[in-house]
């Protein structure tokens, strides 16, 4: 069983700091809002990782999850058929349950997240998981739900242990889909109807949970584990329902009934608020929603600095579907499209007609906007493709690595974005650069699958751009090099901060040392943008620390003008752009560069931010 292990894991692969213009930023901790407690007051704060903003106030309902009865250890022989039978019986409905969450969720959010319970519907159909189970059922006697925990729990395990962060958090998704079947043998219902207006505090939450539950006007969502990148997370941003994640055991602490307090900014859960502390979050609440009124008229004006500089925000964007949302927010293209959100259906990378349609149809959607597509950015331990496993997946087999190593999916995709360039506003992302020999290889497969296409005069298309991700310290080291051999550059602040401080972002012990305003970071983006700028190579940012108000004057100081950030965060950044000139972000950039601790640095750019 153990040997298909690599095929299965593809299924799932994938406060209120209040300026003097009285506008709500967004900030990471509790404490400037949360006020002392009375001495007998029973309120409690607690903090977790704010995954999709927005405040929420109301009652908590407890969600627990239905457990089947697991008294049964062992079949007797005249039970074995019944029980294949019951196992079969509990695929199908699981299927049923996750086509109409399927269909929901088109409804809601298009066909983009529907991917995922595509996905989960072609694990209910994979002969060898499948035929595994019921064999094992029949020849060692045991009862459904104990070979369906033990089979499942091969890849549990697999995802968990990965050093890859986003895989870590796709585990939530596979646990989901054993629940789901375990519930369907004992043909539990679905229970996906709860009181309008409360909201949720589980353990844990699958995006079919939050996309159902969503019909009946949640308020928002709790969760004691999750990431900021998981799929229940994304799925709450694009429904603007707000969610804090990672909270511990937090769900153990309350009860339904219970009146709480939420802030996705921040990650802030407040129980048995006070009046005081409820009043508080009411007026912050009207404060932010005066100022998304204020910034979304000004969305759709170019950003300019105070001194009349023109700054760029792009959109990054995971599915074609969110396209329709960019244009509104003020965003000018596409700065990051993760194409390896299109490895959704099996170990099968899409073929070059599949792939050429949609990007096609992206690049006609958003033209003349420009479009830029990372290729692939996949790790050893998400394809079927490496033979071992791998200790550290992320200093591994991952990124362009695996391109270059496996040319028919380089090419293919190459090709695709070629032919899919009729508008000329495509270009291509290349992931995980360690050198300029990385940036040659694929310009020359982009120059000979160029020189096909248009040799025969059937393509009327433009070459598209080729551009190096700045991600790891090694490219930053090589910045000279590789902002000559590249038409542009992209920083990922996520990975580079956590490769130069040798700190996984996941890992709750290390958390606290994750920093992307560590001397070392500044440090670093300063030399890559100048570098840039001086060899006339575009540069921009498209990591989380793009969409920081606190770091958006240091990046303009350091000479950035293009971001690629969420897109809900446009209107904010564009309408703080405005307060800001340069010469005095360049002020603020040699001082934070001599600074020689994170304090000191967010310190100061804190002290910036209040007096504009």
């Amino acid at each position: 069983m153990l040997a298909h292990s690599s095929q299965m894991t593809t299924h799932l692969f994938k406060t209120s700091i209040m300026s003097k213009n009285n506008h709500p930023l967004i900030s990471t901790s509790c404490r400037s809002i949360t006020p002392e407690p009375p001495v007998n007051s029973n309120e409690e704060c607690y903090t977790g990782i704010g995954a999709s903003r927005g405040i929420s106030i109301g009652e908590c309902y407890v969600f627990v999850k239905e457990k089947g009865d697991h008294n049964i250890k062992e079949l007797h022989e005249k039970n074995i058929s019944e029980e294949i039978e019951k196992f079969f019986t509990a695929l199908l409905r699981s299927e049923k349950e996750l086509k109409k969450i399927e269909r929901v969720t088109i409804r809601k959010l298009g066909k983009g997240y529907s991917n995922l319970f595509q996905a989960q519907i072609m694990m209910l159909h994979d002969p060898v998981l499948i035929d595994a189970i019921a064999e094992r059922i029949g020849s060692e006697r045991k009862p459904a739900h104990l070979v369906i925990e033990e089979e499942f729990d091969h890849y549990l395990e697999k995802f968990v242990n990965s050093n890859d962060v986003i895989f870590q958090e796709r585990a939530d998704d596979l646990q989901d889909i054993k629940n789901r079947i375990i519930r369907n043998l004992h043909i539990k219902k679905l229970n996906s109807w709860l009181s309008e207006g409360v909201i949720v505090a589980a353990d844990i939450l699958s995006p079919a949970d939050i996309i159902l539950f969503s019909r009946n006007n949640i308020k928002g969502f709790v969760t004691d584990s999750g990431g900021s990148t998981s799929h229940i997370s994304l799925i709450c941003k694009s429904l603007n329902i707000p969610i804090v994640v990672g909270l511990g055991n937090f769900s153990q602490k309350i009860t339904t009934g219970m009146q709480v307090i939420i802030d996705g900014s921040t990650g802030t859960v407040i129980t048995n608020p006070e009046e005081k502390t409820i009043a508080q979050y009411i007026s912050k609440k009207e404060a932010e929603k005066k100022y998304e009124e204020d910034t979304s008229l000004t969305a759709m004006l170019p950003a300019t600095t105070k001194c009349g500089i023109r700054i760029t925000f792009n959109a990054n964007i995971d599915f074609k579907e969110e396209l329709h949302a960019v244009s509104p927010a003020g965003a000018e293209g596409v700065g990051l499209f993760r194409s390896e959100n299109l490895i959704t259906n099996g170990n099968n990378v899409p073929k070059e007609s599949e792939q050429f349609s949609y990007y096609l149809e992206m690049a006609e959607m958003i033209s003349p906007m420009p479009l830029d597509v990372r290729l692939f950015d996949i790790g050893g331990d998400k394809l079927i493709y490496s033979p071992v496993k791998e200790p550290n997946p992320n200093l591994g087999w991952r990124g362009i690595r695996i391109l270059i190593d496996l040319p028919e999916i380089l090419d293919n995709q190459l090709r695709a974005i070629i032919r899919a360039n009729i508008h000329g506003n495509l270009a291509i992302l290349i992931p995980m650069i360690i050198s300029v020999d990385e940036i040659r290889h694929v310009r020359t497969a982009v120059d000979k699958h160029y020189s096909e296409l248009t040799r025969a005069g059937e393509w009327e298309i433009e070459k598209p751009g080729v551009g190096a991700m700045v991600e790891v310290p090694a490219a930053v080291e090589l910045i000279e090099e590789i902002t000559k051999c590249a038409d542009f550059i992209s920083i990922g602040t996520n990975d580079l901060t956590q490769y130069t401080l040798a700190v996984d972002r996941n890992n709750v012990i290390v958390q606290s040392l994750f920093e992307k305003f560590h001397p070392a970071i500044i440090r670093q983006l300063h030399r890559v943008i100048q570098t840039a700028n001086k060899n006339h190579c575009k540069v921009i940012i498209c990591g989380d620390m793009g969409s920081d108000p606190l770091a958006l004057p240091y990046l303009l100081g350091c000479g950035l003008r293009r971001f690629s950030v969420v897109t809900s965060d446009i209107p904010k950044l564009k309408s703080l752009v405005s307060r800001y000139s340069i010469a005095e972000t360049e002020a603020l950039a040699i001082e934070c560069l001599k600074l020689d601790t994170s304090s000191k640095i967010k310190a100061r750019l804190e002290a910036f931010q209040a007096d504009h």
